[in-house]
């Protein structure tokens, strides 16, 4: 196995691991739990993380690292469109974006009924980009240097 093939295995794997790490360190340590359109960014990554792991033990690595960091591309397009909900460039798909109380509803049962976190408000940003903002630009970077990895002559494997 070529060193590029070797670094494009570890990225795929590292990559879901630091984000996933740090999404549940913001959800544990610092409270900031997750919307429904934050948890369809982990589940990507989760099957990134199961990829990477099966190029170290079946043949052939390639084609596990490749999926995984088609994977981690896919959490990379989630997040982005998360984020575009977050800063309302437009609208997101589910229920946790609108109001809790519609026309005629019981106000009780629409309360009760109503999602916690909501996902078009983004609870923490950092240089004015939210988590799912830089889910994308993490994620689209590592699946860029991942796919860059294996296109690099001697990488077959």
């Amino acid at each position: 196995m070529s060193e590029a093939s070797r670094a494009a295995r570890f990225l795929a794997l590292a990559a879901p691991l630091f984000l996933l790490g740090g999404a549940y360190v913001s959800q544990y340590v610092f409270g900031l739990y997750p919307c429904e359109m934050c948890w369809w960014q982990r589940y990507p990554h989760f099957a990134a993380l199961a990829l990477a792991g099966l190029a170290f033990v079946i043949p052939p690595a390639r084609l596990f690292v490749a999926l995984a960091a088609l994977a981690i591309a896919v959490s990379g397009l989630i997040g982005g469109f998360h984020a575009g909900v977050e800063y309302g460039w437009w609208e997101g798909l589910t229920a946790c974006t609108g109001n809790a109380l519609g026309h005629g509803a019981d106000p009780l049962e629409a309360i009760m009924g109503a999602p916690v976190i909501r996902c078009d408000v983004a609870p923490w940003s950092l240089f004015g980009i939210s988590l799912a903002g830089w889910n994308f630009l993490f994620s689209g970077a590592a699946a860029l240097a991942i796919a860059f990895l294996l296109t690099r002559k001697g990488s077959a494997s």
